[in-house]
């Protein structure tokens, strides 16, 4: 039997979400929880698939993972979590087509960045983002990975404020290393006045005009949900669920708490 997972996790701890040697990884992890449960013996053997590979530091709400299984009872998220760290969960599964490919049949991907906003033109960052929907060549707002084609197709682009925060949804067909993170730091740059959209639209003509430019940080980043072109039945686990909220709502705690504590550390002048 084939079978699906829904994961989320807090990258910050790991190199990505990639298997890798000699570092953690999110896939090491899974990957190990699996065979701990028997419920596989290699990825390759039951022909894992993965929607897609976050960079390091990178989190996720909705990953989705398949895999085959003689062991379709134990494939769920409550007994997976009991052998995953707690910065990794899976909270829904489904049993899916003996076909299904995690990766090459999903037709959508939505990413959220969060930032502080209080130094941008929003309203300069929402109209420049709409020079970049449509089909383009973004090889300036990539990372080179081999002769891939760097042509892809964003569908959204959603710029909004939080608060003190900036939140930029980003919807396409598939993302480029780093792409989401570039494009982040091209709307800032917009919305600091440090660039303007004639340049933006240069750097959508990587034929004429190459430039360079950092990625945003990867702290920042979500992977928020993948869409298929074809219902899954996905049931949800309400009890991983609560247990992941649980220990997040203690993140949350702690982190404020930090915050304070690193704030109190400023000298006042």
């Amino acid at each position: 039997m084939r079978v699906a997972l829904k994961l989320a996790y807090i990258g910050t701890e790991f190199h990505g979400s990639q298997i890798q040697p000699n570092v953690d990884t999110v896939e090491g992890e899974i990957f190990k929880a699996l065979r701990n449960l028997q419920i596989i013996e290699g990825p390759k053997s039951a022909n894992y698939t993965s929607a897609g590979r976050t960079d390091a530091g990178v989190h996720a709400l909705e990953q989705v993972v398949a895999f085959d299984t003689d062991k379709p009872n134990l494939a769920i998220p409550r007994v997976i979590n009991s052998e995953l760290p707690p910065s990794v969960w899976t909270w829904a599964h489904a049993e899916v087509s003996p076909a299904f490919d995690a990766r090459r049949d999903a037709v959508s991907r939505r990413y959220r960045y969060v930032m502080s906003g209080e130094e941008y033109d929003i309203s300069k960052m929402r109209e420049a983002s709409k020079l970049l929907l449509g089909t383009h060549d973004f090889a300036n707002f990539s990372k080179a990975d081999g002769d891939k084609s760097t042509v892809r197709t964003l569908e959204r682009i959603e710029v909004r404020v939080d608060g003190e925060l900036t939140k930029i949804d980003v919807t396409g067909n598939a993302f480029l290393w780093n792409m989401v993170r570039k494009i982040v730091t091209a709307l800032t740059m917009i919305g600091n006045g440090v660039r303007d959209e004639d340049w933006l639209l240069q750097m959508l003509n990587p034929e004429i005009y190459e430039e360079g430019i950092e990625p945003a940080p990867a702290h920042g980043l979500t992977l928020m949900e993948i869409k298929y072109p074809f219902p899954l039945e996905w049931a949800e686990d309400s009890y991983s669920i609560r247990r992941a909220n649980e220990q997040n709502y203690k993140n949350i705690l702690r982190h404020r708490v930090m915050a304070e504590v690193i704030e109190e550390l400023i000298f006042k002048e």
